[in-house]
């Protein structure tokens, strides 16, 4: 470089001897060399990967965040469907209490009933000693004082036999209902009991596993949200030094235009010279031919990243840079951008592949179906992507690899290096002009 640099002062200088005319030679800018370009890019690709990995790391956890969520949603159905059992439980426990009451109430009124069957026994039997009377075959035959009297006196003591048949069956229907009613006291009371207790016990289960899904989510949401955090930390490491490989391509870039500059500056005058010399009139100078493989393409992808942070300006740029944007049939946009000088997306694409010898047409409809239609699934640096909406494309963007691209995007912004944005109407397929 400084060997060429030193004879191209030397032409000059030689050149300059024939008029007499000294000229002093401007400072060049800065050239990073080729090391440096790449320790920058290693360090740009090295720092995507990790937020690439991160941001999967980041889809995984939060697809695991989502889960969780909807297990704490189950176990809260569970748990609800849980407080429904014991609710039923507790009030068929309540009935069964109430039957329970129910039965000792029979209970009680059987006692009674077993109580006046034994005082009727007794009365009877208090009776028949009392008056004296001979109930036996014997006693009414001496007893009796006639015929008749005997027959009143059989059908008074078949009467009487049958009154203590009858309070000595109501006494024993009186024992069974009272056993009956005791028992089934004893069981209302047990299921009740056996029921509470199983809801109860239900209910304490669905209420632990529904804090421990809560746990287990509340732990995952803080796992998500330290990966995000070194998500951000990665990602704004990444954004620096995507920003110092831009300004050391960009420093790259106005070397070459300088050089450029300085050589076209040294051919002009040895063309006049010579013009001079032979009385010829001034030549035009030679039109740029056009690259072809990859050095093109990474032309056209530093090309364009030369121009980070210039503004946008509707309608702005053409091949050799910025310009002053266009009011589009007098209506403006709201930010007044195309008063500025800048790019809008079809002029930085414009500006990018002419440094390859590409002369792009204006509109983004036309680059967009300008070069070779490749599948979006095999997309390689230096294609065009295009948006659409209603069958019109309105906007265009160079890919630069790793997922991303490098776009002058809308009004109030500046040309920037962007995601993939694979929403809002992006074409199945990418323009491939080299």
């Amino acid at each position: 470089m400084r060997v060429l640099r030193g004879v191209l002062v030397v032409v000059l200088a030689a050149a300059l001897s024939t008029t007499g005319v000294a000229v002093a030679q401007p400072s060049p800018p800065p050239n990073p060399t080729n090391d440096d370009l790449q320790r920058s890019r290693d360090q740009v690709d090295q720092r995507a990967s990790s937020v690439a990995q991160l941001t999967q790391r980041l889809a995984d956890l939060q697809a695991e965040a989502d889960d969780l969520q909807i297990q704490v949603a189950v176990e809260h159905e569970s748990a609800n469907q849980a407080l429904d059992v014991l609710t039923g439980a507790e009030a068929a426990a309540d009935a069964a209490t109430a039957r329970a009451e129910s039965a000792r109430a029979q209970t009680e009124a059987a006692g009674k009933a077993i109580d006046a069957a034994r005082t009727r026994l007794d009365d009877f039997v208090a009776g028949t000693y009392s008056q004296g009377l001979d109930l036996g075959p014997i006693g009414l035959l001496t007893t009796a004082s006639g015929p008749d009297d005997l027959v009143d006196r059989a059908q008074l003591t078949d009467a009487l036999a049958q009154q203590q048949a009858a309070a000595l069956d109501g006494l024993q229907r009186a024992r069974v209902q009272k056993a009956n009613a005791d028992s089934a006291a004893r069981a209302a009371q047990e299921e009740a009991e056996r029921r509470r207790q199983a809801a109860a016990d239900a209910k304490t289960a669905a209420d632990q596993a529904l804090a421990g899904a809560q746990a287990n989510a509340a732990a995952q949401a803080q796992r998500l949200s330290a990966v995000a955090t070194e998500q951000q930390q990665v990602q704004a490491q990444l954004d620096a030094a995507e920003n110092a490989d831009a300004g050391l391509r960009a420093q790259r870039q106005r070397f070459l235009d300088w050089q450029s500059a300085q050589r076209a500056a040294e051919l002009a005058e040895q063309r006049r010279a010579q013009e001079e010399a032979a009385g010829r009139a001034a030549a035009a100078p030679p039109a740029t031919s056009r690259q072809t493989g990859s050095g093109a393409v990474q032309t056209v992808i530093d090309r364009a990243m030369a121009q980070l942070g210039v503004r946008y300006s509707w309608g702005g740029g053409n091949s050799r840079g910025p310009t002053v944007g266009v009011r589009d049939g007098g209506v403006a946009d709201s930010f007044g951008d195309y008063r500025k000088v800048g790019f809008d997306c079809s002029g930085l694409m414009l500006y990018a592949f002419a440094g390859a010898g590409v002369n792009l047409p204006r509109w983004s409809g036309n680059q967009a179906t300008f070069g070779l239609q490749v599948p979006r699934s095999q997309m390689q640096p230096g294609d065009m992507l295009s948006w659409a909406r209603n069958g019109r494309t309105y906007h265009i963007a160079l890919y630069i690899g790793n997922g991303r691209m490098i776009e002058a995007p809308y009004s109030g912004a500046s040309v920037q290096i962007s995601p993939v944005r694979y929403t809002g109407g992006l074409a199945p397929t990418v323009s491939r002009v080299l």
